[in-house]
């Protein structure tokens, strides 16, 4: 039988500048859906796992086609609720080079900040599964989903249920203060944490000394000092982090760090020409996810995540499309990206 991993986030409406223009240049926008949680249900979908995200929608057209557009790539929507204000909308406009991306949102007073946990039947919606994401955008959004955010996770503890959570911290969607305040809280119901050395000083209060991502500058030491630090707080099973080296806009090396309480992992890196670098880090949540579900073993689960995370960067959209086979042969050394025939 296929193995349930649920997730609760927020999906929005994505309107993107094509063909790398500036927002004052466009005239159109290219659609899709996205949302970190969604991303998450979605790419574990696609590895053959039952995704089920859990979130509110409006009750209306645009709510329903972002539920449609989840159905087409198989994830269980079944405990989405519907009801509200609106879809939460943002816009991308794509960097190139020196060109940093851009992203504007307008989503105050979605459905999914003002949703009540009396919306969700929790011990229905966690039968029968084995894990549960969520991420630090949604607790973020307001304290009704900061609330949520933790009913779900003392709820998934209750059933058993492996936890884990991407720090994921947003500037624009509350302050430093606020997310240590609510991270903090949230993180002592949560297994496996995921997150890369900015998300983890700015939400938990850890820094990785004498590193610099604008100037691609790693120091891994000091990432295993962080890592023994949140492991004496929060007594997390696996600590992971992405480790993303900006050469530029369309360039980037990415590679990753896991802890497991034992044994430091860095994985290969990958030197990744990018299409659409939006869900990099999901796309890794959920690779791990996958790993360990499937007891892989720490590097397996690691290099899994970091090649699939990888092949993401080759997508245009927040979602991982790479199949199982793809990420298999990219764990296996071959990067040619020869044309299958």
């Amino acid at each position: 039988m296929s193995k349930k991993v649920v997730t609760l986030g927020e999906v929005m409406l994505r309107l993107s500048t094509p063909d790398f223009k500036r927002f004052v240049q466009t005239d159109t926008f290219d659609i899709t859906y996205g949302g970190g949680e969604a991303n998450v249900a979605g790419a574990l979908c696609n590895y053959g796992l039952e995704g089920t995200f859990v979130t509110k929608v409006p009750d209306n057209p645009i709510g329903q086609s972002a539920i449609n557009h989840l159905r087409r790539y198989g994830v269980d929507t079944q405990y989405i609720a519907r009801g509200g204000k609106r879809l939460g909308i943002y816009f991308l406009e794509t960097g190139a080079s020196m060109r940093a991306s851009q992203v504007v949102y307008d989503r105050a007073d979605a459905s999914i900040s003002e949703a009540e946990i009396s919306d969700f039947d929790f011990d229905k919606i966690f039968d029968g599964a084995v894990w549960f994401h969520t991420t630090g955008i949604t607790p973020a959004l307001s304290d009704k989903a900061a609330a949520l955010t933790e009913a779900a996770l003392k709820a998934a503890k209750a059933k058993g249920v492996t936890t884990s959570i991407d720090l994921n911290y947003r500037k624009k969607l509350w302050s430093k203060e606020k997310a240590k305040e609510v991270m903090t809280r949230l993180c002592q119901y949560v297994d496996v944490c995921i997150g890369n050395e900015e998300d983890a000083e700015t939400t938990l209060g850890f820094h990785s000394k004498e590193t610099d991502v604008t100037k691609g500058e790693l120091n891994l030491e000091g990432y295993k000092d962080v890592f023994k630090q949140m492991k004496e707080k929060f007594g997390f099973k696996y600590i992971a982090s992405t480790l993303r080296e900006s050469y530029s806009a369309s360039d980037n090396g990415w590679s990753a760090l896991v802890y497991d309480g034992n044994e430091f992992y860095h994985s290969k890196k990958y030197d990744v020409r990018i299409v659409d670098r939006v869900g990099g880090g999901d796309s890794f949540a959920s690779g791990l996810i996958y790993g360990l579900i499937q007891e892989m073993g720490l590097k397996d689960a690691t290099e899994f995540a970091v090649a699939a995370s990888a092949l993401k960067h080759t997508f245009p959209g927040d979602m991982n499309h790479a199949t199982l086979a793809e990420v298999e042969v990219l764990m296996g050394g071959d990067a040619s990206g020869r044309v299958q025939r």
